[in-house]
């Protein structure tokens, strides 16, 4: 079993975001860390979707897609479902909405081009996730 976790230090696990994280505010990019993941990890990958969005606008929202080839110097990100390229954070439409962080330990190095979707990055990483961990908070509009 694995020790990979991951933490940021603006908000702890199932606690509140703070507003200024929030897509109608500042908007600001959470400090995100993956830790401890495994030795043989070649790529983190993190995925931040509002599964709440769902009873309000009848799908899973997504908010940030990201992932870093550790041989390379900057992480490559992709479309959130507000039709941008990087973190679109918390913007619960109706009610207070849980945000869920999910990191990836891959054994491999993705090859996306910038703006890529959920589904390309799922696809790429299947069979070769060797380590996952996961975040949650939540936002009220």
């Amino acid at each position: 079993m694995s020790d990979f976790t991951i933490s940021c230090s603006d908000f702890n696990e199932g606690e509140e975001i703070p507003k200024n994280f929030g897509y109608k505010f500042e908007n600001e990019e959470p400090n995100i860390s993956f830790n401890r993941p495994p030795s043989s990890t070649t790529t983190l990958a993190l995925i931040m979707d509002d599964p709440d969005a769902m009873d309000a606008v009848g799908k899973i929202w997504v908010h940030w897609l990201q992932y870093h080839n550790l041989s390379e110097s900057s992480p490559v990100e992709g479309k959130t479902d507000f039709d941008e390229i990087g973190y679109g954070g918390p913007a619960p439409p109706d009610k207070r909405h849980t945000y869920i962080f999910k990191a990836y330990a891959l054994d491999t190095e993705l090859e996306l081009e910038e703006g890529y979707s959920k589904q390309e990055l799922e696809d790429a990483m299947k069979g070769h996730i060797i380590a996952e961990a996961k975040l949650t908070g939540t936002f009220a509009p």
